[in-house]
């Protein structure tokens, strides 16, 4: 399936470079090492589901505002009883399952700025979730996770024929992949959904009956 092909499907929802080896007595002492800062702490929440349980990993230093609301959505409770209800199948292992409230006015919070990949430096790579929404500076309460590399859905260069703005990731799985790709796997019921997305509803939404914030670290 082609870029533009597969932008059309979205356009209405909604590897580090290894280091270089160090010589051996390249330093006189240890104490000419500089002291290595230690990794940033990352939220981690899981989504329970009656098809197992997924593991998101929250990028809370690279897009804070996207991960911070996604963080709010699950504190408060507002995604407890909604549901895996979109699955777009690409063929060959690549695809997107969607999640969120849907529009509903009791859950869904007021829209959030873009953060695009082009300012905080993360991909469309698989097991990556990002916001789903319209124009830009539209999304809310829905979210989507890609599986296969579809770094088409990136922040595009200007000129270039595909969104410059693309979609906005702020975390990525680290467990539960295989139930990413069970859900793709979901039947699907052909008259349902509108325009692009028509034949992309599941036949019955994955219900995502808890979640919970793993480890946080302290303000």
């Amino acid at each position: 399936m082609t870029v533009k092909l597969i932008a059309a499907f979205l356009s209405l929802t909604l590897v580090a470079a290894p280091a270089h080896a160090q010589g051996a007595g390249v330093m006189d002492s240890p104490s000419a090492t500089p002291a290595a800062e230690p990794a940033a702490v990352l939220p981690r929440v899981t989504l329970e589901t009656a098809l197992g349980a997924v593991v998101i990993e929250l990028e809370t230093t690279r897009a804070p505002l996207s991960a911070g609301t996604f963080l709010r959505y699950v504190r408060d409770g507002r995604l407890n009883g909604t549901g895996f209800y979109r699955a777009l199948d690409l063929g060959r292992g690549y695809g997107l399952v969607q999640f969120g409230t849907r529009n509903d006015r009791a859950r869904t919070l007021p829209p959030i700025a873009h953060e695009p990949t082009s300012a905080t430096g993360l991909s469309h790579t698989s097991g990556a979730i990002s916001l789903a929404r319209g124009a830009p500076g539209t999304a809310a309460g829905d979210f989507f996770i890609v599986i296969g590399d579809l770094v088409s859905l990136d922040a595009q260069p200007p000129g270039s024929s595909s969104d410059p703005e693309g979609f906005a990731v702020f975390g990525r799985v680290v467990e539960g992949m295989d139930v990413i790709r069970a859900i793709l796997s979901q039947p699907t019921d052909p008259n349902s959904g509108e325009g692009a997305m028509r034949g992309q509803m599941l036949a019955s939404p994955v219900i995502i009956s808890t979640t919970r914030i793993n480890a946080e670290p302290a303000p």
